[in-house]
């Protein structure tokens, strides 16, 4: 039996047809739409404003050039000198946080890799120092750390009762970086959690390059698009029977737009 439906969010863009917060491409379309009830310029101004009034200091400099770094990833116009559409992109994301790390002038990247992505994080290791950075890197077990430190009981480890287990410590790793000043962080592949823990902790802006998947490596948007097969039948909504009505009223409703 499927459970009932959960009250509506207050705030929420997913439905949204308007994008009238991105007036670049929504007026590219045929037809304007108002904004729904739970835009968040509507609902949560006050917060919108808020968090624009944090925008200073390091943070406001940091924003500035990923805005910079946003501009140069797409072709530009020879005449009008602006993006066209549909927009053409340039750059992937390994070369994206090259060029963002060498606009804001660091020099020392820290790199948090998961044990799975040692070889990863040596070739990317590899590249940044030939771009002219220092790199510090901080694997997901560093510290050696037994799990038992975090409350971990010998029933409830890995590889069983009497197996040694060293933790992952996304915590641990963060701090390694804080001592060693890293101007700004790369993580590569930490688990899910982990990461939340590093990120909580790290004092640099981190970037995420490579988010770990057990199933699907690093390409994580797998475990949505595969939604049409076995493992998504769980996760159908009311309106749908399986995979295919799902996929067939998405198409019915692009063409309705």
């Amino acid at each position: 039996m499927r459970e009932p439906k959960k009250k509506p969010a207050n705030v929420s863009c997913v439905d949204c047809k308007a994008w009238a917060c991105f007036p670049d491409v929504s007026k590219a379309k045929t037809s304007r739409r108002e904004p729904p009830p739970t835009c968040p310029a509507k609902v949560q101004k006050d917060v919108c404003e808020g968090a624009l009034a944090k925008y200073s200091g390091k943070t406001l400099e940091f924003a500035h050039n990923v805005a910079l770094i946003e501009n140069g990833c797409y072709f530009l116009d020879p005449e009008s000198k602006s993006a066209v559409l549909p927009m053409i992109t340039l750059h992937p994301r390994a070369e994206e946080i090259i060029m963002l790390a060498k606009v804001s002038g660091y020099r020392k990247l820290g790199l948090a890799f998961g044990m799975e992505l040692q070889q990863e994080a040596r070739l990317y290791t590899d590249i940044l120092e030939n771009n002219g950075f220092e790199v510090v890197s901080v694997c997901s077990k560093a510290g050696g750390v037994f799990k038992d430190k975090i409350g971990v009981t010998p029933e409830e480890k890995l590889y069983g009762p009497d197996s040694k287990e060293t933790m992952s410590s996304g915590l641990i790793m963060a701090e390694i970086l804080n001592s060693e000043q890293t101007d700004m962080n790369i993580m590569m592949g930490l688990e899910v959690g982990q990461d939340a823990l590093f990120y909580k902790y790290a004092e640099a802006f981190t970037i995420p390059f490579v988010v770990m998947d057990r199933i699907y490596g690093g390409a994580t948007m797998e475990g949505v698009y595969q939604c049409f097969n076995s493992w998504g039948f769980r996760n159908y909504t009311e309106e749908v029977d399986n995979g295919f009505g799902l996929m067939r009223a998405s198409m019915l409703e692009r063409e309705r737009r």
